[in-house]
């Protein structure tokens, strides 16, 4: 068989072009059913075009068909890591519609499973990420401190992951006795473990320089993709809605709010790890401080009577019967509110045609925003990089693909 040779006169006849590859939707780095088509330049990334709608629910268009009291759980099913958050943003935008007061005790319990929740969250997405990148330890120690977190959801609720415990005009229930207790010794513990977790990450050279000036955010690029949360803070603007729209009663709390100077992935972890301490001293600030007093409005028309009260009261049940069978109407409007999600700023738009169900609910999730700066952030790296850029993202698909 004799050789064939090719003269360079073939290549300069040759048009090459891009080498086009699929990363998903079934990956254990997309972080759920996430398809990115990826463009590749030899070795490096010159464009990326996410698409999305593999897991489409259509929630939005769900919530329009069911009664304000009964769209309370779908929000726990959006990003299934944040659940109270969620449920907490669609109960506030009721609460704005209807006009009522929340007791000083339910916000606090609102705010203390706000920051359990917020911890819930950082600990899954920096201990996730750190396995995308190759460490597999801070992983299995940030799911025991989890498992705890869970029970304390589950102690409230009932649910581990599918809470819904914020209700229209308070919470379901209130602490239980003990719950205080627990939750302060597994605060005093945590400081600890986040610490052994960060000397096990940053004293290790590999998830340095796997994270270190990779996908640098410029603060106006962060703007301009409408980013808010961890991915513009760890770009140097100081931007969070418990201090610069306070809602419940944040501006009682004492905190920081930690920032970046580089705008990489570094620096976003460094964020999110601060804000997991941060989120354990409101914690602490929240049980030293828990006011006395009712859990719920007292109006029954729209909060949810105690059951202990049911069995006394004809006219009580006659409210619980109402309100989880036909609901409660609320006059003609629009309003928008928004919360401070471990995410970023997760809002919630309602229209209401003075029905007892939402007749448009539009859902502004952060991690949508988030997704949508993936190609800025990853052009001209290489293809590991962008394993670790959708990392440090923190995307749960359950709310981006809504």
């Amino acid at each position: 068989m004799s050789n064939i040779s090719i003269g360079s006169d073939f290549f300069n006849s040759v048009k090459f072009s891009n080498f086009r590859i699929n990363f998903g939707p079934q990956h254990p780095a997309a972080h759920g059913v996430l398809r990115l088509i990826v463009d590749m330049d030899g070795e490096m990334i010159s464009n990326v075009d996410p698409h999305i709608g593999l897991l489409h629910r259509g929630t939005e268009k769900l919530i329009e068909s069911k009664t304000f009291f009964q769209s309370v759980p779908y929000f726990d099913r959006l990003d299934y890591v944040s659940t109270m958050s969620q449920e907490h943003c669609f109960v506030r935008c009721i609460e704005n519609l209807l006009k009522i007061e929340v007791p000083s005790r339910a916000k606090s319990i609102r705010i203390l499973f706000s920051e359990i929740t917020r911890i819930l969250n950082h600990l899954l997405a920096i201990t996730t990420h750190a396995l995308d990148v190759g460490a597999l330890t801070p992983f299995l120690w940030g799911f025991v401190e989890r498992e705890k977190l869970m029970g304390f959801y589950e102690q409230v609720s009932g649910a581990r992951l599918h809470s819904a415990y914020i209700r229209v005009g308070g919470v379901s229930k209130d602490l239980p006795l003990g719950l205080i207790d627990d939750i302060y010794a597994f605060v005093k513990k945590m400081y600890k473990h986040m610490d052994e977790i960060d000397d096990l990450l940053l004293n290790n050279k590999i998830w340095s320089e796997r994270l270190s000036f990779v996908g640098i955010l410029p603060v106006n690029a962060a703007l301009d993709y409408g980013f808010s949360g961890v991915l513009l803070r760890g770009s140097g603007f100081a931007w969070d809605l418990r201090n610069d729209m306070s809602y419940e009663s944040y501006d009682e709390y004492n905190f920081s709010i930690p920032v970046g100077f580089d705008g990489d992935c570094f620096d976003r972890y460094l964020v999110r790890s601060e804000e997991i301490r941060q989120s354990l001293f409101i914690i602490e600030q929240c049980l030293l401080n828990l006011p006395y007093g009712r859990i719920n409005n007292s109006n029954m028309k729209v909060s949810s009577p105690l059951r202990s009260h049911m069995k006394m009261s004809m006219e009580t049940l006659i409210h619980h019967f109402k309100n989880f069978s036909e609901g409660f109407s609320v006059l003609p409007s629009n309003i928008y509110s928004a919360i401070e999600a471990p995410k970023g700023e997760f809002g919630v738009f309602v229209a209401a045609d003075g029905s007892n169900k939402p007749f448009r609910c539009k859902i502004r999730s952060p991690g949508f925003f988030n997704l949508q700066g993936l190609n800025y952030m990853v052009n001209g790296l290489l293809l590991p990089d962008l394993v670790t850029i959708i990392g440090t993202q923190d995307i749960v698909f359950g709310e981006v693909d809504r």
